[in-house]
């Protein structure tokens, strides 16, 4: 039986600031509704390949291809519409609008009322305290509920692939299994996720695959599980008793 072809496939991503090359010839495929998370040392470049592939930093070389279609050169505000979104480390909700409000940011760029409605109508029937409380100004939910909105909105123009940059930074334990509970609730329905955690065990506990970056290379790929039972990944990125 032939192996189903990558959805994402990244070769030779080459991406820095400046003159200082950060990430140097990353390679990473992402399979059809797979979750998979690059581990790595603070400064390693883990965000530097999410902002590389999303081209949001200038990219000196490589090639990014999404479900067949080489997406190398579109610019940060065509990827969405290609079916690629990337939330980022900081949080990008709008704080002075609604609930509702923002979910309907994340479908600008349909260009088609009646379909935004109705994804504003699935995402909420996925995530009901978002239409529960769709009137709440967006800046006085916690900081999980924020990054849930955050994921939620990208469903707005139905992506395959979900980019997310540190989801658990900041947020309270409980919290944090919310957020991978969502990221295992929606590749269930058919999304495949690419992550950069620093919080590693936990990361690989909720990903199918990973990869270890050093200084701006994939030093290692395996499966989680084997990863979570590596001696040196357990030793260099989850601290000495393995919970890091």
């Amino acid at each position: 039986m032939t192996a189903a072809p990558p959805i994402l496939e990244v070769s030779g991503l080459k991406a820095g600031y400046g003159g200082r090359l950060i990430v140097d010839g990353v390679d990473i495929a992402l399979g059809v509704q797979e979750i998979a998370t690059v581990i790595g040392h603070n400064g390693a470049g883990k965000s530097t390949i999410l902002k590389g592939i999303f081209n949001t930093l200038p990219v000196k070389a490589g090639q990014v291809v999404l479900q067949g279609r080489d997406i190398s050169r579109l610019p940060a505000h065509r990827m969405l519409t290609v079916g690629i979104a990337y939330v980022p480390q900081n949080h990008s909700i709008f704080p002075k609008l609604t609930i509702r409000e923002n979910l309907a940011m994340g479908g600008y760029v349909l260009g088609d009322k009646a379909l935004m409605r109705a994804r504003v109508a699935e995402v909420e029937d996925l995530f009901p305290f978002l239409a529960e409380r769709r009137k709440q100004l967006a800046g006085t939910l916690s900081g999980g509920e924020q990054r849930i909105l955050e994921i939620a909105r990208t469903l707005l123009v139905d992506p395959a692939v979900i980019m997310l940059d540190e989801p658990s930074i900041g947020l309270a334990p409980k919290l944090v299994e919310t957020v991978f509970e969502t990221v295992h609730l929606l590749r269930d329905k058919g999304k495949s996720f690419l992550m950069v955690e620093q919080n590693v065990r936990r990361a690989l506990e909720a990903s199918d695959r990973g990869f270890v970056l050093e200084l701006g290379q994939i030093k290692l790929e395996d499966t989680a599980q084997a990863m979570i039972g590596d001696e040196r990944v357990v030793r260099l990125y989850m601290g000495r008793g393995g919970r890091r």
